[in-house]
Order: C-alpha cells, then structure tokens, then sequence
C-alpha cells in the first residue's frame, strides 16, 4: 500500500492518547491526530523522526495525521492501527498471504457471534469453509520479542471468544497478527500486560482457531506485508 506524500517531522511529544506535537523541517510546530489508542509503548520517543499525512478537509480539526515513525535503532513503525486491515485487505487481495489463498470472495467488518461483534474480513468461496479473519495491529517490542496486546483489551478478549464459537459451528476462524514494526521478527502474547486475554488466547488455540503472523516493510513511501514471522505462546502456564 503506498502513502500519499507524507511530510517529515520531529516528535516532540505524544499526549492524551490522540495528540501528537511535532516540528516540522521549516521549524514550524504542528499538533496531528494520533490514529493510535494503545500505550505505544518504545514508538513515540521524543527527538524521533516521524511523517505525517496532510488532510485538504476543511472540517477536520487537526490537519495532519501521524502514520509512521523511525526509531533511533533504524526500525520503522506504522503507528496508524486503521491501516492495518487496509494492509491486510491488499495482501489478500494479492494473494500475499498463502494460508487464505483461493477465496473468491473477502467480505470487510461483517457482523457475526453472539457478543454483537464484527468481523475485519470474511472469506468465502463455493469449494471451502467459510473463513472469519480477525486483525490485530502489534507495534509492541519488548527483549527481542514483538507482543500483542500493548495494554488491557476487553474487547479483544470478546473478539476471541467469538472466533472459538465460529469453529464450533465447523468453520474456520483465523486471528491475523499484523505486525507494522521492521524490528520484530518473533512474537508472542503479552502474558504480562493482559494476563485475561491470555488466557483466551490460549483457549482459542485449543478450540482450533488459527493463529498467522505476518510482518511489514515500511518506508516512508510504502507499506506492505512481505513476510511470515514465528509465533509461540506457552499454553501451559
């Protein structure tokens, strides 16, 4: 997926969640809309270089929006979590990712469960089961190990729950790790951050839902899923 053309800046500082200050290379300091609602934790370093997308709405309040960011370690991040089903969309579209190759048809935010859910993505086809596909966004980098969740997520935990239902009923149900940090290359559960979703991860996996993790390339001119990465996760702690 390629970005319009974005505008380089320096973070100054990430605040309430959705606010992000950064100077721009002709001085000037801009407030831009953080499309980002976990910790970001080890993505929003003071002094670190970022690019922002220009928006030409008239009705917008902030006028740019923060997308990537490169650490002072050289990997990039896309720290916009809406992408990622846009980055997923594309990959399936391009038959990029092996293990959903050969649907004819991709679905986006399909309501299903019994919990008033709404699934990213499902894939159908007249010579396979149905396919629920749920993304979730990992920017997270701790000891050489990516981990998803970055803070507590209920709604995650509902998400989970939903798909182990799906398998029950004899379809597949998949739960898609897009990973938008060049810096990870090994992933796992945050254990130690949600201990709750965990534990219905780890049911999941006994019910038989599927687990894929697939990691980015990233510049500031592009984004686009370009690799499979391993995922382990202790299912007897």
């Amino acid at each position: 997926m390629q970005y319009p053309k974005l505008i380089q800046g320096t973070l100054i500082k990430r605040y309430k969640r959705f606010l992000a200050d950064v100077q721009l290379e002709d001085g000037s300091v801009v407030t831009a809309h953080c499309p980002n609602t976990g910790a970001m934790t080890g993505c929003a370093e003071a002094g670190w270089l970022v690019w922002l997308s220009p928006s030409t709405n008239p009705k917008r309040k902030l006028a740019y929006t923060w997308e990537v960011v490169k650490t002072a370690k050289h990997h990039w991040i896309g720290v916009n979590t809406h992408k990622a089903n846009a980055i997923v969309k594309e990959a399936l579209e391009q038959n990029v990712i092996s293990e959903l190759d050969g649907y004819s048809r991709h679905q986006s935010e399909v309501k299903f469960g019994e919990e008033n859910s709404r699934v990213d993505f499902l894939l159908t086809s007249d010579d396979r089961l149905d396919c629920y596909v749920e993304v979730k966004s990992v920017t997270l980098l701790q000891n050489e190990v990516g981990y998803f969740p970055d803070a507590k997520t209920i709604r995650g935990q509902k998400h989970l729950r939903e798909l182990s239902s799906i398998v029950k009923q004899g379809k597949r149900a998949v739960l898609l790790f897009c990973v938008q940090h060049t810096g990870i290359e090994l992933m796992s559960v945050a254990e130690h951050i949600d201990p709750d979703y965990a534990n219905e991860l780890k049911l999941a996996i006994e019910n038989g839902v599927e687990i894929l993790c697939y990691g980015c390339h990233i510049d500031a001119e592009n984004i686009y899923i370009n690799q499979t990465l391993k995922f382990f996760i202790n299912v007897n702690s």
